[in-house]
Protein backbone atom coordinates (compact mmCIF):
# COMPACT_ATOMS: atom_id res chain seq x y z
CA UNK A 1 0.00 0.00 0.00
CA UNK A 2 2.59 2.61 1.02
CA UNK A 3 4.33 1.84 -2.36
CA UNK A 4 1.04 2.55 -4.53
CA UNK A 5 0.54 5.48 -2.21
CA UNK A 6 3.94 7.14 -3.29
CA UNK A 7 3.35 6.25 -6.97
CA UNK A 8 0.28 7.60 -7.10
CA UNK A 9 1.02 11.09 -5.69
CA UNK A 10 4.60 10.93 -7.23
CA UNK A 11 3.13 11.02 -10.71
CA UNK A 12 0.64 14.03 -10.00
CA UNK A 13 2.30 16.45 -7.76
CA UNK A 14 5.36 19.26 -9.62
CA UNK A 15 8.00 17.39 -6.61
CA UNK A 16 8.25 13.82 -6.75
CA UNK A 17 11.42 13.42 -4.73
CA UNK A 18 9.91 15.32 -2.14
CA UNK A 19 7.23 13.14 -1.25
CA UNK A 20 7.21 10.60 1.56
CA UNK A 21 4.81 8.05 2.77
CA UNK A 22 5.35 6.95 6.75
CA UNK A 23 3.93 3.84 7.55
CA UNK A 24 2.38 3.26 11.27
CA UNK A 25 0.98 -0.04 11.96
CA UNK A 26 -0.90 -0.13 15.04
CA UNK A 27 -2.73 -3.37 16.29
CA UNK A 28 -5.16 -3.59 13.54
CA UNK A 29 -4.78 -0.43 11.29
CA UNK A 30 -2.50 0.94 9.58
CA UNK A 31 -2.14 4.93 9.50
CA UNK A 32 -0.28 5.80 6.01
CA UNK A 33 1.25 9.52 6.89
CA UNK A 34 1.87 11.27 3.50
CA UNK A 35 4.12 14.58 3.02
CA UNK A 36 4.71 16.73 0.52
CA UNK A 37 6.33 19.79 -0.51
CA UNK A 38 4.07 22.64 0.12
CA UNK A 39 3.48 23.81 -3.62
CA UNK A 40 2.37 20.71 -4.43
CA UNK A 41 -0.38 20.33 -1.61
CA UNK A 42 -3.00 21.71 -3.85
CA UNK A 43 -2.62 19.35 -6.44
CA UNK A 44 -2.82 16.43 -3.72
CA UNK A 45 -5.73 17.91 -2.11
CA UNK A 46 -8.02 18.90 -5.34
CA UNK A 47 -10.59 21.09 -5.84
CA UNK A 48 -13.23 20.27 -3.02
CA UNK A 49 -10.56 17.15 -1.79
CA UNK A 50 -11.84 15.36 -4.50
CA UNK A 51 -7.94 14.02 -5.02
CA UNK A 52 -7.37 13.19 -1.56
CA UNK A 53 -10.74 11.51 -1.53
CA UNK A 54 -10.25 9.42 -4.29
CA UNK A 55 -6.58 8.48 -2.73
CA UNK A 56 -7.66 7.28 0.41
CA UNK A 57 -10.79 5.65 -1.00
CA UNK A 58 -7.85 3.91 -2.98
CA UNK A 59 -6.20 2.85 -0.44
CA UNK A 60 -9.01 1.27 1.70
CA UNK A 61 -10.43 -0.61 -0.70
CA UNK A 62 -6.39 -1.96 -1.34
CA UNK A 63 -6.31 -2.58 2.61
CA UNK A 64 -9.99 -4.43 2.33
CA UNK A 65 -8.93 -6.67 -0.18
CA UNK A 66 -5.69 -7.36 2.26
CA UNK A 67 -8.14 -7.94 5.11
CA UNK A 68 -6.97 -4.83 7.45
CA UNK A 69 -7.65 -0.97 7.38
CA UNK A 70 -5.52 1.47 6.40
CA UNK A 71 -5.96 5.55 6.24
CA UNK A 72 -4.11 8.37 4.63
CA UNK A 73 -3.25 10.90 6.68
CA UNK A 74 -2.36 14.22 4.94
CA UNK A 75 0.61 16.20 6.99
CA UNK A 76 0.45 20.04 6.34
CA UNK A 77 3.06 21.23 7.84
CA UNK A 78 6.14 19.91 6.15
CA UNK A 79 9.10 22.67 6.00
CA UNK A 80 10.79 22.73 2.92
CA UNK A 81 14.48 20.62 2.59
CA UNK A 82 16.99 23.29 1.13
Amino acid sequence: MKDTLLFLVASIVDHPDDVSVIEEINEDRTILRLTCHPEDMGKVIGKSGRIIRAIRDLVKLIAAKRGVYADVELVENNPIKE
